[in-house]
Order: structure tokens, then C-alpha cells, then sequence
């Protein structure tokens, strides 16, 4: 039988919904990457220069896209065994992990849809899984 998966995704989360006949199941991966947080205004001590800060957001920022891509490999050792693929979610995350399947060995031909998703519910996301693949037969 094959497996269709549906994957919401979001840079806190994934969470991949595998419908096999009328059975679906659902798996949370979290991402762990830190946010994104503006550094505090105020006051610099004693010759801070503004070169500084913005030497730490790269740095930060260098570190986030690291904590992804680990994340994006994560998420794509768990596809593997998915015969088609619809890519849900609200931001750049889901461009990003169709940038790194691309990459991927033959996974990239099983996508079949990326597409724009505010949050939903599980029991939502597995209907608009299950209705999406029903739709695509």
C-alpha cells in the first residue's frame, strides 16, 4: 500500500500526517532552533559600536540557518518512505525544506504540491491531507 504524506511546517515545527488507506497517523518533530529576538535598545557600555551588534546578528543568524538545516535533514530522513508529498505551512520554512529536497535523491519527485497554510488543528490537517490526496488519484 502507499503512503502519502502531509507536511506542515513552520521553523518552531513539523508535523507530518501518513495516510495509508483510511489509516492516518501523526508525528511532531520540533525544530529547537532559537528564535528570532531584537537586541534590546538602550545604553551601549563604554565604545559598543554598532559594527558589534550587527557582527552578533550574523553570527546569530549564521547559527539559526545551521539549526535548520539540521532540522530540514531531520524532517526528510523521516519522508524517505512516503510514495507522494504535499508541503504545507505559513512562512519561508516550506520553501526552504523543498530547497533542501531538491537536493535529496529521487525524494524531490515525490512532491507534489507546495503550498501557503495558516496553522491548523491535527484533526484539520489530516482532513486537508486525506482530501488532497483523494482529490489527486
Amino acid at each position: 500500500m502507499r503512503k502519502n504524506t502531509g507536511l506542515w511546517i513552520d521553523h518552531k515545527e513539523a508535523i507530518l500526517v501518513s495516510i495509508e488507506g483510511e489509516k492516518a497517523s501523526v508525528q511532531h518533530i520540533e525544530s529547537g532552533a532559537e528564535r528570532h529576538h531584537k537586541p534590546s535598545g538602550g545604553w551601549k557600555s563604554g565604545g559598543t559600536s554598532v559594527a558589534q551588534t550587527v557582527s552578533n546578528e550574523h553570527v546569530d543568524e549564521e547559527r539559526r540557518k545551521h539549526q535548520y538545516h539540521s532540522f530540514y535533514q531531520k524532517v526528510i530522513e523521516l519522508l524517505s518512505d512516503s510514495a507522494n508529498l504535499v508541503i504545507f505551512g505559513p512562512g519561508e520554512a516550506k520553501i526552504e525544506l523543498a530547497k533542501e529536497i531538491e537536493k535529496s535523491n529521487g525524494i524531490h519527485k515525490k512532491v507534489t504540491t507546495v503550498e501557503s497554510c495558516d496553522r491548523l488543528t491535527e484533526n484539520q490537517l489530516i482532513a486537508k491531507v486525506k482530501t488532497f490526496f483523494s482529490a489527486h488519484r
